[in-house]
């Protein structure tokens, strides 16, 4: 069963999914691969995991690094999972690139090279958006590449994390 629920953002509104337990699903609405059909069969529910992740959005949003992660839940690939754990590990108000993350992925993985092109889908495709970070993803001459919440929402996300632009 998905539970949904809606948190409104300094930058929008927010959809939360669920399987219970972890936190499944965080898009800002109407994003770029918004699983409208999840959303539309969800059912609306307080749960200790989105009071848990609306604490760290508020602390988020508040301008500072909430210092936790709300357990999470990704059903996913194993080349996105690796993807998304590496996100995990960019420091709040940082970056890194898309070719660096395929480096790693390379290294991790015994290979010689490995594509920034599929790390980028990968990346455009994170169901857990801002608490997986995606948004300090960036390009490899520095550029705000990409972002399925728009440009806009990745300048302010990265701007609220202190980050130069």
């Amino acid at each position: 069963m998905n539970n949904i629920f809606h948190y409104i953002s300094p930058l929008g509104g927010i959809t939360l999914a669920s399987d219970g337990e972890a936190l499944t699903g965080l898009w800002f609405d109407g994003q770029k691969y918004f699983p409208h059909k999840l959303i539309s069969e969800g059912t609306e529910a307080e749960l200790p995991i989105f009071t848990q992740t609306c604490n760290w959005l508020d602390i988020y949003f508040g301008g500072k690094e909430p210092g936790f992660t709300p357990p999470i839940s990704l059903h996913t690939t194993p080349f996105r999972k690796a993807v998304y754990d590496i996100l995990l590990t960019i420091p709040y108000g940082q970056t890194m690139t898309y070719g660096e993350i395929a480096n790693i992925i390379a290294n991790q993985q015994g290979a010689e090279h490995m594509s920034a092109q599929a790390v980028g889908s990968a990346v455009g495709h994170n169901p857990i958006s801002i608490i997986i970070p995606c948004h300090r993803v960036i390009g490899a001459d520095g550029s705000l590449t990409g972002y399925a919440g728009g440009i806009d929402k990745k300048t302010a996300l990265l701007k609220l994390e202190k980050y130069e632009i």
